[in-house]
C-alpha cells in the first residue's frame, strides 16, 4: 500500500500548506477535498481555470491528486434532500473527473441504521446507482467510507450504527452496485468507534471491493471518545496491518484534530513504517 495524508485534518490548511506538509513527510499523494468544507479550494461552482490551477499546484510539490473526497448524506429524510445530496455528488465527480482523481470517497449516509430500512434504505441505494451511473467512463471511482453518525460533547465524540458500519447492509449496498464504478473506502477506526470488536475481519470480507483505506484511532475517554494518531488508541494493530499486508492501493492517514494536525500526521506516519 502507499501512504498518503487524507483531507479531513487538514481542513482548517489552506491547500499549498496541505501539499507542502504532505511533501515534507516525504509522501506524493494527498486526499483533495473538494465541496466538502467552506475552506476547500474548489467548491461547486469552481471554474475550469480554477480547477487547472489546483492541478499545477499539485505537479509543484510533485504529489498527485489520485484520492478526493466530497460530502453528501443519501440517507436524509426528504427526497429533495437525497436529489441535493446526489447534485452536489455529481458536480463534486465532474471536477475529481477534471482532476485526474481516480478515486472519490462519498458517503451512504449518516442516519441511524433504525431508521433506514424500506423506502429510505431503497432511496439511497438508487441515489448511489444513479451517482454511478454518473462517473461511468470518466476515470473516477467512488467509495463509500465506513461511518457512523457523529455527535459531540464538548470534545467527546459519540459514533452510531449506519448502514455503512454493519456488515449485512454495506454487503446489501454494494451487491446493487456496478463494482467498476463503486467500492468502499475501508475506515477500520469509524467501525471500532461504533462497537465493531474486530474490524479487521471486514479486510477479508470486502476485500474485492475496497478501494482506499483511511488509516487513524480513536481513544476513549469518560464519555465517549477522542481522535488520535495510529497506534494510541483502541484499534488492534497488529491484526489490522497483518491483513492489510494484502492490498495495495492508497492508504490514507487522518488525523482529525486541526490543532496539532502536522504532529499527528507525524507520528502516525512514524507508528506505521515501524510497525509495517
Amino acid at each position: 500500500m502507499e501512504y498518503g495524508n487524507a483531507a479531513w485534518g487538514l481542513r482548517e490548511l489552506p491547500l499549498e500548506e496541505q501539499l507542502k506538509l504532505t511533501q515534507a513527510m516525504g509522501l506524493h499523494l494527498l486526499e483533495l477535498s473538494i465541496a466538502n468544507y467552506h475552506r476547500d479550494a474548489l467548491q461547486p461552482d469552481a471554474s475550469a481555470e480554477q480547477i487547472r490551477q489546483v492541478k499545477a499546484l499539485f505537479a509543484q510539490y510533485d504529489v498527485r491528486p489520485d484520492c478526493g473526497a466530497t460530502g453528501n448524506d443519501f440517507t436524509a429524510g426528504s427526497a429533495a434532500d437525497v436529489r441535493e445530496s446526489l447534485d452536489r455528488v455529481k458536480r463534486a465527480a465532474d471536477i475529481a473527473a477534471a482532476l485526474g482523481v481516480k478515486v472519490l470517497r462519498i458517503f451512504a449516509g449518516f442516519t441511524s441504521d433504525s431508521l433506514v430500512y424500506g423506502e429510505r434504505f431503497d432511496r439511497a441505494l438508487e441515489a448511489l446507482q444513479l451517482a454511478a451511473e454518473h462517473v461511468r467512463g470518466t476515470g473516477v471511482r467512488l467509495a463509500i467510507e465506513t461511518h457512523g453518525g457523529v455527535a459531540a460533547t464538548g470534545d467527546v465524540l459519540h459514533h452510531s450504527a449506519t448502514v455503512t458500519t454493519r456488515i449485512d447492509t454495506m454487503r446489501k449496498l454494494l451487491e446493487s452496485l456496478p463494482a467498476a464504478e463503486i467500492g468502499m473506502n475501508y475506515d477500520p477506526a469509524n467501525l471500532a468507534a461504533v462497537g465493531d470488536a474486530a474490524p479487521e475481519r471486514w479486510f477479508g470480507l470486502f476485500r474485492d471491493r475496497i478501494a482506499l483505506v483511511h488509516l487513524k484511532d480513536f481513544r476513549d475517554v469518560p464519555g465517549g471518545i477522542v481522535p488520535a494518531g495510529c497506534g494510541e488508541g483502541r484499534l488492534d494493530w497488529k491484526a489490522l496491518l497483518a491483513a492489510l499486508k494484502e492490498y495495495d492501493g492508497p492508504a490514507l492517514i487522518e488525523y482529525e484534530l486541526p490543532a496539532d494536525v502536522e504532529d499527528g500526521l507525524r507520528r502516525s506516519l512514524r507508528f506505521l513504517k515501524q510497525n509495517q
